[in-house]
Order: structure tokens, then C-alpha cells, then sequence
């Protein structure tokens, strides 16, 4: 169940509210965000990741912070990025990398991003660490495409991948253009208008079906990030008729969601991936997690009151 478009769309705003975001930062993890965000530090993050490793959990970090203006800021992401894989790399952790690229730079000058991006991933290729793009909105999502392109084929890094959002109408194509590229498969959590993306749930839904499908009848390893137990059946009952093999797939879900079906999923021999934001910048990514579902809204209150 999607929330009522109002309420949606009110969270939808706050999270691109700059002054609230800014506020945030200083307020700490409050108000049920402990409960889905990781920690302030790194150090924090990295304590996290070493308990759901223990128990048999894999983990993809994120540096949370997206929309930034000035070359400074996406420097110091850059760096965050590189102390993230730093740490991965001395700690051992089963863990990967995500990444959006607005942090770095992408709304400053898209060659400037590529940089960065360069950077990122040639320390993650020495230290084999996976790097996944997350998609961001509609607007962004060609120039994301293009520096995958360029990072896989002009320079060679095939420990980087990206995402694709069910919700958008050319999702079927992109995935098909991705044959053998890592995808993270979603059903989208950003606004976007009727001309570019499906509204229905049920149209949603079967299009992310069909490009679970897609991609795995490709051959090509394939995440699915979702908490529709739904939608995870249906991928266990479509591998196990079509003879895919366990080690094509990974479910994976947010963290300080699910954790029974994670449990389940672990024990009946799927991996499992949790991904893992931490930092001050939590904001925009609380507010677009309350507007997906609303349990989340009941999740977050039982957090802000302790219980």
C-alpha cells in the first residue's frame, strides 16, 4: 500500500526542503530516524555493518548526502567515499559501496563528477569493493546512465553498477541496454509526473516483475530491493522454475526493516543485503522512506517514543 497522494507528496516536499534538511542536521537522529539511519560517524556505520555480518547479513554503505552546490561539498563527499572504502577494506567487512552522484558534483559540472567518480573507483578496484550508483530523480537519470557508461567501457571499472526504478516508463528499455551490468532493481520512491512514470501500484509492481525477470533471463546478477514478501516469492517460485541459480540474485532490503524475512531469507539460503545509511545529512532520505509506505510513519513514532 502506497500512501494517500497528499500525504505522500507532503513528505515528497520536506525532503528537498534545504532550510529542514539543514536543521536536521544539527537536531542529531531524532524523531524516529536512529531506527533507519546507521549512526552519525563512520565508525558508528562500521559497528553496524560488523553485527549484521555476524549474523550472515551483507551490507552496502551510504555516505548519506545528495543536491550539492559547491565544489567543496562534493570534494569532502569524495573523500567521505574514499575513508568509507578505507575502512571497508582494514575492517573486512562483507560490505559495498553506494553513492549518489549529486553529492559529488553531477548539479556543479558533470566532467567534475566524473572525477570524483574516477577516484572512488579506482581505490574500490584495489581493494575489490563493489560500487553501486543510486538513482536519483528523473532529471538526473540520462547523466547517470552516460558516466556508468563511460566508467564501465572508456575506463574499464566493472566493480560498478547502478540502479533502475520500475516506475519509469523507459525502465524496460534501460534494462535491456544493462544486459550484464550489476542492477539494483526498485520500484522508484522519488515524485515523479504521469508522462515519465507509472502512478498505479499494480502497474508498478508488474513492471518490476518483469524487469526481475528480464534481467535475470539475461544471465546478468541482479538485486532485488524490496519488502513486498509478494514480490519475493514470486521471485523464488520464477529462479526455482528456471533453474537460476542462488548466486545470480540477492534480496535486499533497508536498513532496520524486515529483519524477521531477512533471518528467513538467510536461513533458507538467499543472500541478503542490507543497505546501510549513515551520517548528518539524514533528512531527505527519512522523509522519502515515510512517504513510501505507511507503516513507516507507525515505525518511526514507535522509534521517536522509545518503544
Amino acid at each position: 500500500m502506497v500512501l494517500e497522494q497528499p500525504l505522500r507528496s507532503v513528505f515528497m516536499q520536506l525532503a528537498k526542503n534545504k532550510s529542514l534538511n539543514k536543521a536536521a542536521k544539527k537536531w542529531g537522529l531524532k524523531f524516529g530516524a536512529s531506527q533507519v539511519v546507521a549512526g552519525a560517524t563512520l565508525e558508528d556505520a562500521i559497528k553496524n555493518v560488523q553485527l549484521l555480518n555476524e549474523k550472515g547479513v551483507a551490507c552496502t554503505l551510504d555516505h548519506l548526502g545528495e543536491f550539492v552546490t559547491e565544489r567543496e561539498e562534493a570534494i569532502e563527499s569524495t573523500e567521505a567515499c574514499l575513508s568509507v572504502l578505507r575502512a571497508i577494506n582494514e575492517t573486512k567487512v562483507d560490505c559495498n559501496l553506494s553513492l549518489k552522484m549529486t553529492q559529488l558534483g553531477l548539479d556543479i559540472d558533470e566532467s567534475f563528477c566524473l572525477y570524483n567518480m574516477k577516484r572512488i573507483c579506482e581505490v574500490a578496484q584495489a581493494f575489490n569493493i563493489f560500487i553501486r550508483i543510486d538513482m536519483e530523480d528523473y532529471s538526473h537519470c540520462e547523466q547517470t546512465l552516460r558516466i556508468l557508461s563511460i566508467l564501465r567501457t572508456e575506463h574499464q571499472f566493472d566493480n560498478v553498477g547502478t540502479v533502475i526504478q520500475a516506475y519509469l516508463h523507459r525502465a524496460e528499455h534501460d534494462v535491456k541496454q544493462l544486459k550484464g551490468v550489476p542492477l539494483r532493481l526498485v520500484k522508484g520512491a522519488y515524485k515523479e509526473s504521469e508522462t515519465i512514470a507509472y502512478q498505479d501500484k499494480g502497474t508498478i509492481d508488474k513492471n518490476y516483475m518483469n524487469l526481475i525477470k528480464t534481467h535475470l533471463d539475461n544471465g546478468s546478477y541482479t538485486a532485488i530491493a524490496s519488502h513486498d514478501h509478494n514480490i519475493i516469492a514470486n521471485v523464488k517460485t520464477y529462479a526455482s522454475e528456471n533453474q537460476i541459480h542462488k548466486d545470480q540474485f540477492e534480496f535486499q532490503m533497508l536498513y532496520g526493516f524486515r529483519e524477521q524475512l531477512q533471518k528467513e531469507l538467510i536461513d533458507e539460503g538467499y543472500k541478503v543485503r542490507s543497505y546501510v545509511p549513515f551520517g548528518t545529512d539524514w533528512f531527505g532520505y527519512f522523509m522519502r522512506r515515510l512517504a513510501e509506505r505507511p507503516q513507516n510513519i507507525a515505525f518511526a513514532i514507535r522509534g521517536f517514543f522509545g518503544k
